[in-house]
This record gives C-alpha cells, sequence and structure tokens, in this order.
C-alpha cells in the first residue's frame, strides 16, 4: 500500500517519562484509521508529532513518502495535513466564516473568490451554513466541533486527523457527526481518527490501531484489534472478554 502519511521508529520523551516509543504508523490515501487506548497512550502526541506541533527525538515523519520531520505544524497544513483539535478553540470575535476563512486563506492559501467557494464547501459539509454570520463565541458545543472541522477541511486537506471531536455529544449528535465523516471518505480524505467512544469511531474506520505505554499492541481489522487479549488488557478491560 502506498502511504500519504507515515511516522518512522518514532520516540518523544518529556524529561524521563518516555510517550512515543519507537512508534511505526502509516495511513494510506482513501484509507479511515482509528486510534484507541488509555489516557496516557501516546495518542495525542502521535497526532501531534504527525502534524507538525511537535518535533520527535527519533524517527521521522514522511508525507507522500517525502521527509518532512523538519517541517512545522503550518508549513504541513499547507502541505495537506489538516488537523482538528479535541477542545475546539475558534476565533471568538469573528463570525464562523470568518474563522474558517482563516482556514481557506492561512492554510489553503487560497484568495478571493477561490476561497469563498472553499468556504462555502466547507460550511455545507459541516452543516453550518445558516450560521456562517453567527459570532463563533455564541455557538453551542456540537457546532463548535463541526466548526474545528470546517476550518480544517477549508485548509484542502489531503489527510485530516481527528482528536476526540466525538467527546461530550449526544449519540444523536454523534450519528450526525459520523454521518459528516462518512461525507468526506467518500472525498477521497484520509481519516485517522482519536476517540474514546468506539462505538462511534467503528462505524467510519476500516482498520483500529490500539497503543499502550507509547507503543503500538495492535493494529488490524476493528472486530480483531478489540478481541486482541493485549487490547483487552490494556483499554477495555478484563470484564469486556
Amino acid at each position: 500500500m502506498e502511504h500519504v502519511l507515515a511516522a518512522v521508529r518514532v520516540h518523544k520523551s518529556f524529561g524521563a517519562l518516555v510517550v512515543l516509543d519507537g512508534v511505526d504508523f502509516a495511513v494510506g490515501a482513501d484509507d479511515a484509521v482509528g486510534i484507541v487506548g488509555p489516557n496516557g497512550a501516546g495518542k495525542t502526541t502521535l497526532l501531534n508529532v504527525l502534524a507538525g506541533s511537535l518535533r520527535p527525538d527519533a524517527g521521522r515523519v514522511e508525507l507522500r513518502g517525502a521527509d518532512v520531520t523538519s517541517a512545522g505544524a503550518a508549513a504541513r497544513c499547507r502541505l495537506g495535513i489538516g488537523r482538528a483539535h479535541q477542545v475546539p478553540r475558534p476565533f471568538g470575535n469573528m463570525t464562523v466564516f470568518e474563522n474558517v476563512l482563516v482556514g481557506a486563506s492561512s492554510g489553503g492559501r487560497l484568495r478571493g473568490r477561490r476561497a469563498y467557494e472553499r468556504c462555502m464547501e466547507a460550511l455545507e459539509l459541516c452543516a453550518l451554513t445558516d450560521l456562517a454570520n453567527r459570532r463563533a463565541e455564541s455557538l453551542g458545543l456540537l457546532h463548535r466541533k463541526r466548526l474545528e472541522l470546517a476550518r480544517a477541511l477549508a485548509t484542502g486537506p489531503e489527510v485530516l486527523l481527528l482528536d476526540e471531536i466525538g467527546g461530550g455529544l449526544t449519540d444523536a449528535e454523534a450519528d450526525e457527526l459520523v454521518a459528516t465523516i462518512w461525507e468526506l471518505r467518500a472525498r477521497g480524505i484520509a481519516i485517522v481518527w482519536i476517540e474514546h467512544i468506539v462505538h462511534v469511531l467503528v462505524q467510519v474506520v476500516e482498520r483500529l490501531v490500539c497503543m499502550d505505554q507509547g507503543r503500538v499492541i495492535a493494529d488490524g481489522e476493528p472486530a480483531t484489534v478489540m478481541r486482541d487479549a493485549k487490547v483487552v488488557d490494556a483499554y477495555l478491560g478484563s470484564a469486556v472478554a
């Protein structure tokens, strides 16, 4: 399989704490990969390394086969790596449209009509068109999460990194989110999604990766991974078996 984004033997420590311990991870074009694991497993740190907001201590990050380890987050965004964070932090003094325009113009490097069209497409995909002129600070949690996703989409990503965007949502809201992400997959965007709400995650992903103590302990078809004894012991708990 040709990889669009990969971490190769990545190590990351904070002082004496080893957070990533020789992680190999790759996602192909059009893939949808879920990442699960207990708190402190290194999941978000891996996303930060892939996105360029953290530099690994050893190993490398490759995008379409090119080494981008030395490129920062802004450069990687312009190269096609989008990121939606766990805690949405919109520009509160801007409208929803203006927030998305920042993504299109800064990350997507678009101007004029092309930027406008990209913004409107992202707003429509994320069901935010009717709220385009609302100030972002007035939005509830679901719409803030949708705005976080729309801003990432406006950059024109080839691969999209999602960090627990289902957290805090009701079941009905989570179902809406799943429908949106399915639409992104249909458009050929590769998805890497960290999520603790596993029943939501497995509605979208075709591959599941489980991390524990900075290492990948299982990688494969979701049902198989969820039955893996190491995964049950580290993440699900023995009662699930």
